[in-house]
């Protein structure tokens, strides 16, 4: 509804859903109330996954020779209310549907990743943007890669305010963590050291468990970076 509503004909829409769910329209169909049933029937038969991917294709489509670059805008936030409106645990951020985590977790990573950037660590940007990837995978999370690109941030930034080349775990002493919040930070790196680099059979890491890391390794990357001078 949200594809035709942005002005998607039912041609444009069995084209995307088409192309998402790699089958070929039926040569049979060829009038518009025809091809609307085809599409109703390819999501109504697709993978609950899928239509997330369909979601995304029709996200790009909308706005494909819009020159007022509104459908788009317009189609995520339509799509985004729905989501809050039924408790979907997931959210539309340009064109791109990921996790909706709890607040703090919004709070902590929603910015994060500009803040690295602008403060001159980009490859602690990256790795936080492959852990928000990872916990948004569907249709299972990769929680174990979360963490440990998660962690692989807040490396990299402890890196570039010490100044070294150390693990984390040597590096938390030396950053001036008033206690106990140094020991809570050794504890949350070998928690990660364990889930996330050497797991173990029959343990893997939860995904709440993997929010919590990805929350708090964004919140202290960026504290870091604040308390150094090096953002705002």
């Amino acid at each position: 509804m949200l594809g035709y509503a942005c002005g998607l004909g039912p041609g444009g829409m069995r084209d995307a859903v088409c192309e998402v769910l790699l089958k070929r329209p039926d040569p049979n169909n060829w009038s518009p109330g025809n091809v609307e049933n085809e599409v109703s029937r390819l999501i109504d038969g697709a993978p609950w996954y899928r239509v997330y991917d369909i979601a995304e294709r029709l996200y790009q489509a909308v706005g494909e020779g819009d020159y007022t670059d509104a459908r788009r805008p317009e189609f995520e936030r339509r799509l985004n209310l729905l989501f809050h409106e039924h408790g979907v645990g997931w959210q539309m951020k340009t064109g791109v549907i990921v996790a909706r985590g709890s607040e703090p977790f919004e709070l902590a990573t929603g910015d994060a990743a500009q803040i690295m950037r602008g403060a001159g660590t980009p490859t602690a940007a990256n790795e936080l943007h492959e852990a928000l990837k990872d916990i948004s995978r569907r249709p299972v999370a990769d929680v174990t890669g979360a963490i440990q690109h998660a962690m692989a941030a807040l490396e990299c930034v402890a890196r570039e305010v010490d100044g070294s080349s150390d693990t984390l775990g040597k590096i938390i002493g030396r950053l001036s963590f008033p206690p106990p919040l140094d020991t809570a930070l050794h504890k949350l790196w070998g928690f990660a050291s364990e889930q996330g680099r050497h797991i173990q059979e029959g343990r893997e890491p939860r995904f709440e468990e993997a929010e919590l890391v990805v929350t708090v390794a964004s919140a202290v990357s960026v504290y870091l970076l604040r308390a150094s001078g090096r953002a705002r």
